[in-house]
């Protein structure tokens, strides 16, 4: 049997997608990859990998692309437009999400054992063959494909079907030729991702924004997409740290009659011996050597004579004493603060280049919820929406719109197709598989890549993260406050993290002295009181209707499964 180096691989990513409305199937997110990156991750290290299909250009230039005739033409044509010409070829589809190398080996070794097959199939769990997941012997391959003539578009693969093969259970067969396909697909995948993994495969998944040069005080909220660099020393020339006189030379020194203010334009020079009034921010004059505080002197008669006891000591801040120019001040990915844009401002920059801030719209949902007026019978006040942007803002985003979404067939669909003016659309409610429940199914027809489909949390487990073909991010909260609030912390900061290349903060942790009360199976998202002592408790129950149980509460704490009392936690601070 040839080795892995010496074969040669077929990924068939082509085909119409019908049963899932036309999409392009193999570019579908799975666990935070799409179906193509994973067939290709599987036949890593083979001699030649044919991707076969409409040209991609994210892939990499190793890789062979090759479209079949006519397009669309089905597998057979595909792996004809391929002409393998290895002794051993490995054919697999771009719709297996679980496809591995241990898949492949797996095959490999079920044809090594079998001299007289052409072929090892893979088998599923319910006992179907799935015929582009196989091992070929090369030979035997070209031969079928030659047997069925020059045209073998819309072929089925039981047209290749050698006469001698054999079969085999591996993992990895599982495919997506529907939408509910995907969603079990995703579901399966993300069945065992934490908090933390999720908030990775949303940050990674997301498109970065433009890059920008503005002026510093306009930037405030971005994140610098360059290393903020020093236009000028600080301080630009020798200054006075104290009131008190520049003087040249040594003790006693001649009084002169110039005072020397901040801000002062004028110009004079200190000759050895002399001195002169100076104040705290005031350039020195030229030729002083030092400037002495008003408590180390005394002046009499024009004479200013330094105290016997004072310590000689220089109270004036030389040029570049804080920085030189050219010095990085800040690095690329941080986020733009208060203190940064006070800090180029006395580095001289006049310009900085960011990224940001993320444009954020809010939109929640529901027909029975309503913001103003009496409430009618099934209805429920908004109590989320008038405080939304604060949290919004709180994890470093600015709101660019909200609105209201009635329970309409469309209204999904409507809001992801216009809301152009933001990159993130963060949706409450209609997570979840109810009847009333449209975003995943709008997320579909939009073409977007969902990347996390429910995360092993609670309350917010029902979550759904994507990204839309143009870049632009939605989250989409469980609908009940609690869960809502507690999801928006945990997940929008990676969201924007991602959007604008942000280093990630360093997480908040302490001791929880209670854990092992509120600890379960899965991470919980528990409001955090902080005691007198500096210890930190958790509530373990929670009313998730209502904000009630936040009051008195400075964070939300991520208690991890099985957590022992006084095990660090991660916190996430309220905002105030």
């Amino acid at each position: 049997m040839s080795t892995l180096t010496e074969s040669e691989a077929v990924i068939v990513a082509g085909g119409r997608a019908t049963r899932m409305g036309g999409i392009d199937k193999p570019a579908l997110v799975v666990a935070g990859r799409s179906m193509l990156d994973a067939a290709i991750a599987a036949v890593e290290g083979f001699a030649r990998i044919t991707v076969v299909g409409p040209r991609r250009d994210d892939l990499d230039p190793a890789v062979v692309q090759v479209q079949e005739s006519p397009a669309g033409g089905g597998p057979v044509a595909a792996l004809a437009a391929a002409r393998p010409t290895a002794e051993v070829v490995v054919t697999l589809a771009a719709d297996l999400p679980f496809v591995s190398a241990e898949s492949i080996v797996a095959l490999i070794g079920t044809l090594d054992t079998a001299p007289d097959a052409d072929a090892a199939f893979a088998v599923d769990s319910s006992g179907k063959i799935q015929f582009l997941l196989a091992v070929w012997r090369g030979p035997a391959l070209a031969a079928r494909l030659a047997a069925l003539g020059p045209d073998p578009s819309d072929q089925p693969m039981k047209a290749l079907l050698p006469e001698h093969y054999v079969t085999a259970v591996v993992p990895g067969t599982a495919d997506c030729d529907t939408p509910d396909d995907l969603h079990r697909a995703r579901a399966a995948a993300n069945s065992s991702v934490d908090p933390n993994e999720a908030r990775r495969i949303v940050r990674e998944a997301q498109h970065p924004l433009p890059v920008r040069s503005i002026a510093p005080r306009e930037a405030f909220g971005t994140t610098l997409a360059a290393p903020l660099v020093a236009a000028a020393p600080l301080p630009p020339a020798a200054t006075s740290a104290m009131d008190g006189y520049a003087v040249s030379g040594n003790s006693p020194w001649t009084l002169r009659t110039e005072i020397r203010y901040a801000g002062a334009v004028g110009e004079f020079a200190l000759k050895s011996g002399e001195a002169a009034r100076i104040a705290t921010g005031a350039h020195l004059p030229s030729g002083a050597t030092s400037v002495v505080r008003d408590e180390y002197v005394v002046v009499e008669d024009g004479i200013v004579t330094r105290l016997p006891d004072a310590p000689v000591r220089d109270d004036f801040r030389r040029i570049g004493e804080e920085w030189e120019s050219g010095v990085v001040l800040a690095e690329a990915g941080s986020a733009v603060t208060p203190a940064i844009v006070s800090t180029a401002t006395s580095g001289e920059v006049s310009r900085i280049d960011v990224r940001g801030p993320a444009r954020v719209h809010v939109a929640l949902t529901g027909d029975e919820i309503r913001r103003s007026g009496p409430l009618h019978e099934g209805q429920t006040r908004d109590s989320l929406g008038p405080i939304l942007p604060q949290f919004v803002s709180w994890c470093g985003a600015d709101v660019a719109g909200g609105g209201h979404l009635r329970d309409t067939a469309d209204a999904f669909d409507v809001l992801l197709r216009t809301t152009t003016d933001a990159d993130v659309i963060v949706i409450v409610g209609a997570t979840g598989r109810g009847a009333a429940d449209q975003l995943r199914g709008a997320l579909a027809r939009a073409d977007a890549s969902v990347v996390v489909e429910r995360v092993r949390c609670k309350p917010g487990g029902s979550q759904v993260a994507a990204v839309l073909p143009d870049g632009r991010a939605v989250l989409g909260l469980p609908g009940n406050p609690v869960a809502a609030l507690s999801t928006l912390l945990v997940m929008l900061p990676s969201i924007v993290d991602g959007r604008t290349l942000r280093t990630s903060a360093t997480p908040l942790t302490a001791p929880l002295e209670n854990a092992s009360d509120v600890t379960g199976d899965i991470t919980r998202f528990l409001p955090a009181r902080q005691l007198s002592d500096g210890k930190w408790l958790c509530d373990n129950t929670v009313r998730t209707s209502h904000l009630a149980g936040l009051i008195g509460r400075s964070a939300i704490a991520l208690v991890p499964p099985n957590a022992a009392d006084g095990d660090s936690v991660e916190l996430l601070p309220l905002p105030r």
